[in-house]
């Protein structure tokens, strides 16, 4: 199925769907639910996922897990995806939360078969099994370090969508808690249990998800480094292959050509 409105399909009583959708640059799909989970999969270009859990930014040959009933909404930057949607009695992830997923070679090879199951499939055939293996596969699936999570807290969930606009390594708790009107022992208390996270890691993790669009559309790994507030290319370079486990010109070369498959 390829390029059809879920709800054509969403009635018909099995427990996964698959849908392959093609959309232009910049395609913004506003804030909706859906009443089935979905695995969705980006083959090119970039997604930008955000709940009022967080944000997330997915890169291509990765996947994002979007619980039954969740509201989201999802910016495409010239992205080609495969999604799931299933059933959540049949949803093999129990949290209630987005998740980034590690998309494998195999799971990779499955999701491209999906595209011929049609909505009717045979469940004790061939397709049937396919969608099986699927649900088994996205089940096993790793998840990845690429999600800043949103506070509660109004105020304080105001000053981390402004940073998420304009990131910067350089901001400090101390001009954070001056904004907030609150000491500094209270707003880095209050920032741990709005976000389970310290001030330092999630400032940390935000420019991360700012750096991924920048190096995929073509900036250089210095260029990023510097509008971030890095010292140095190589300081930049440091922190992503601590929180990605690889190089940023790695990670670049493997998400445009998929060299991991």
């Amino acid at each position: 199925m390829h390029n059809i409105p879920l709800d054509s399909v969403d009635a018909v009583a099995r427990p996964l769907l698959a849908i392959g959708t093609d959309y232009p640059p910049g395609t913004l799909l506003d804030s909706h639910t859906h009443r089935r989970a979905q695995m969705l999969y980006g083959m090119t270009g970039l997604m930008e996922v955000e709940t009022e859990d967080g944000a997330w930014v997915i890169p291509p040959y990765s996947g994002v897990w979007i619980p039954a009933g969740k509201r989201h909404r999802v910016r495409m930057q010239g992205v080609s995806t495969r999604s799931l949607y299933i059933e959540p009695d049949a949803a093999p992830r129990p949290g209630t939360q987005c998740e980034a997923l590690v998309v494998t070679p195999l799971l990779h090879q499955l999701l491209l078969a999906s595209l011929a199951l049609p909505a009717h499939y045979d469940e004790q055939g061939r397709d049937g099994a396919l969608a099986r293996l699927l649900l088994h596969e996205v089940g096993l699936a790793r998840t990845m370090p690429l999600c800043a999570p949103m506070p509660q807290d109004p105020q304080l969930a105001a000053l981390c969508k402004a940073f998420l606009e304009t990131p910067h390594i350089r901001a400090t708790p101390q001009a954070w808690a001056r904004q907030s009107h609150k000491s500094l022992r209270t707003f880095t208390r209050l920032f741990r249990q709005q976000t389970g996270m310290s001030f330092g890691a999630w400032r940390q993790q935000a420019c991360l998800l700012a750096a991924l669009p920048r190096l995929l559309a073509g900036r250089s790994i210095t260029q990023a480094a510097l509008d971030l507030g890095y010292d140095s290319p190589s300081a930049f370079s440091t922190m992503f292959r601590k929180r990605l486990g690889r190089a940023p010109s790695d990670f670049i070369r493997a998400s445009l050509t998929g060299d991991e498959r």
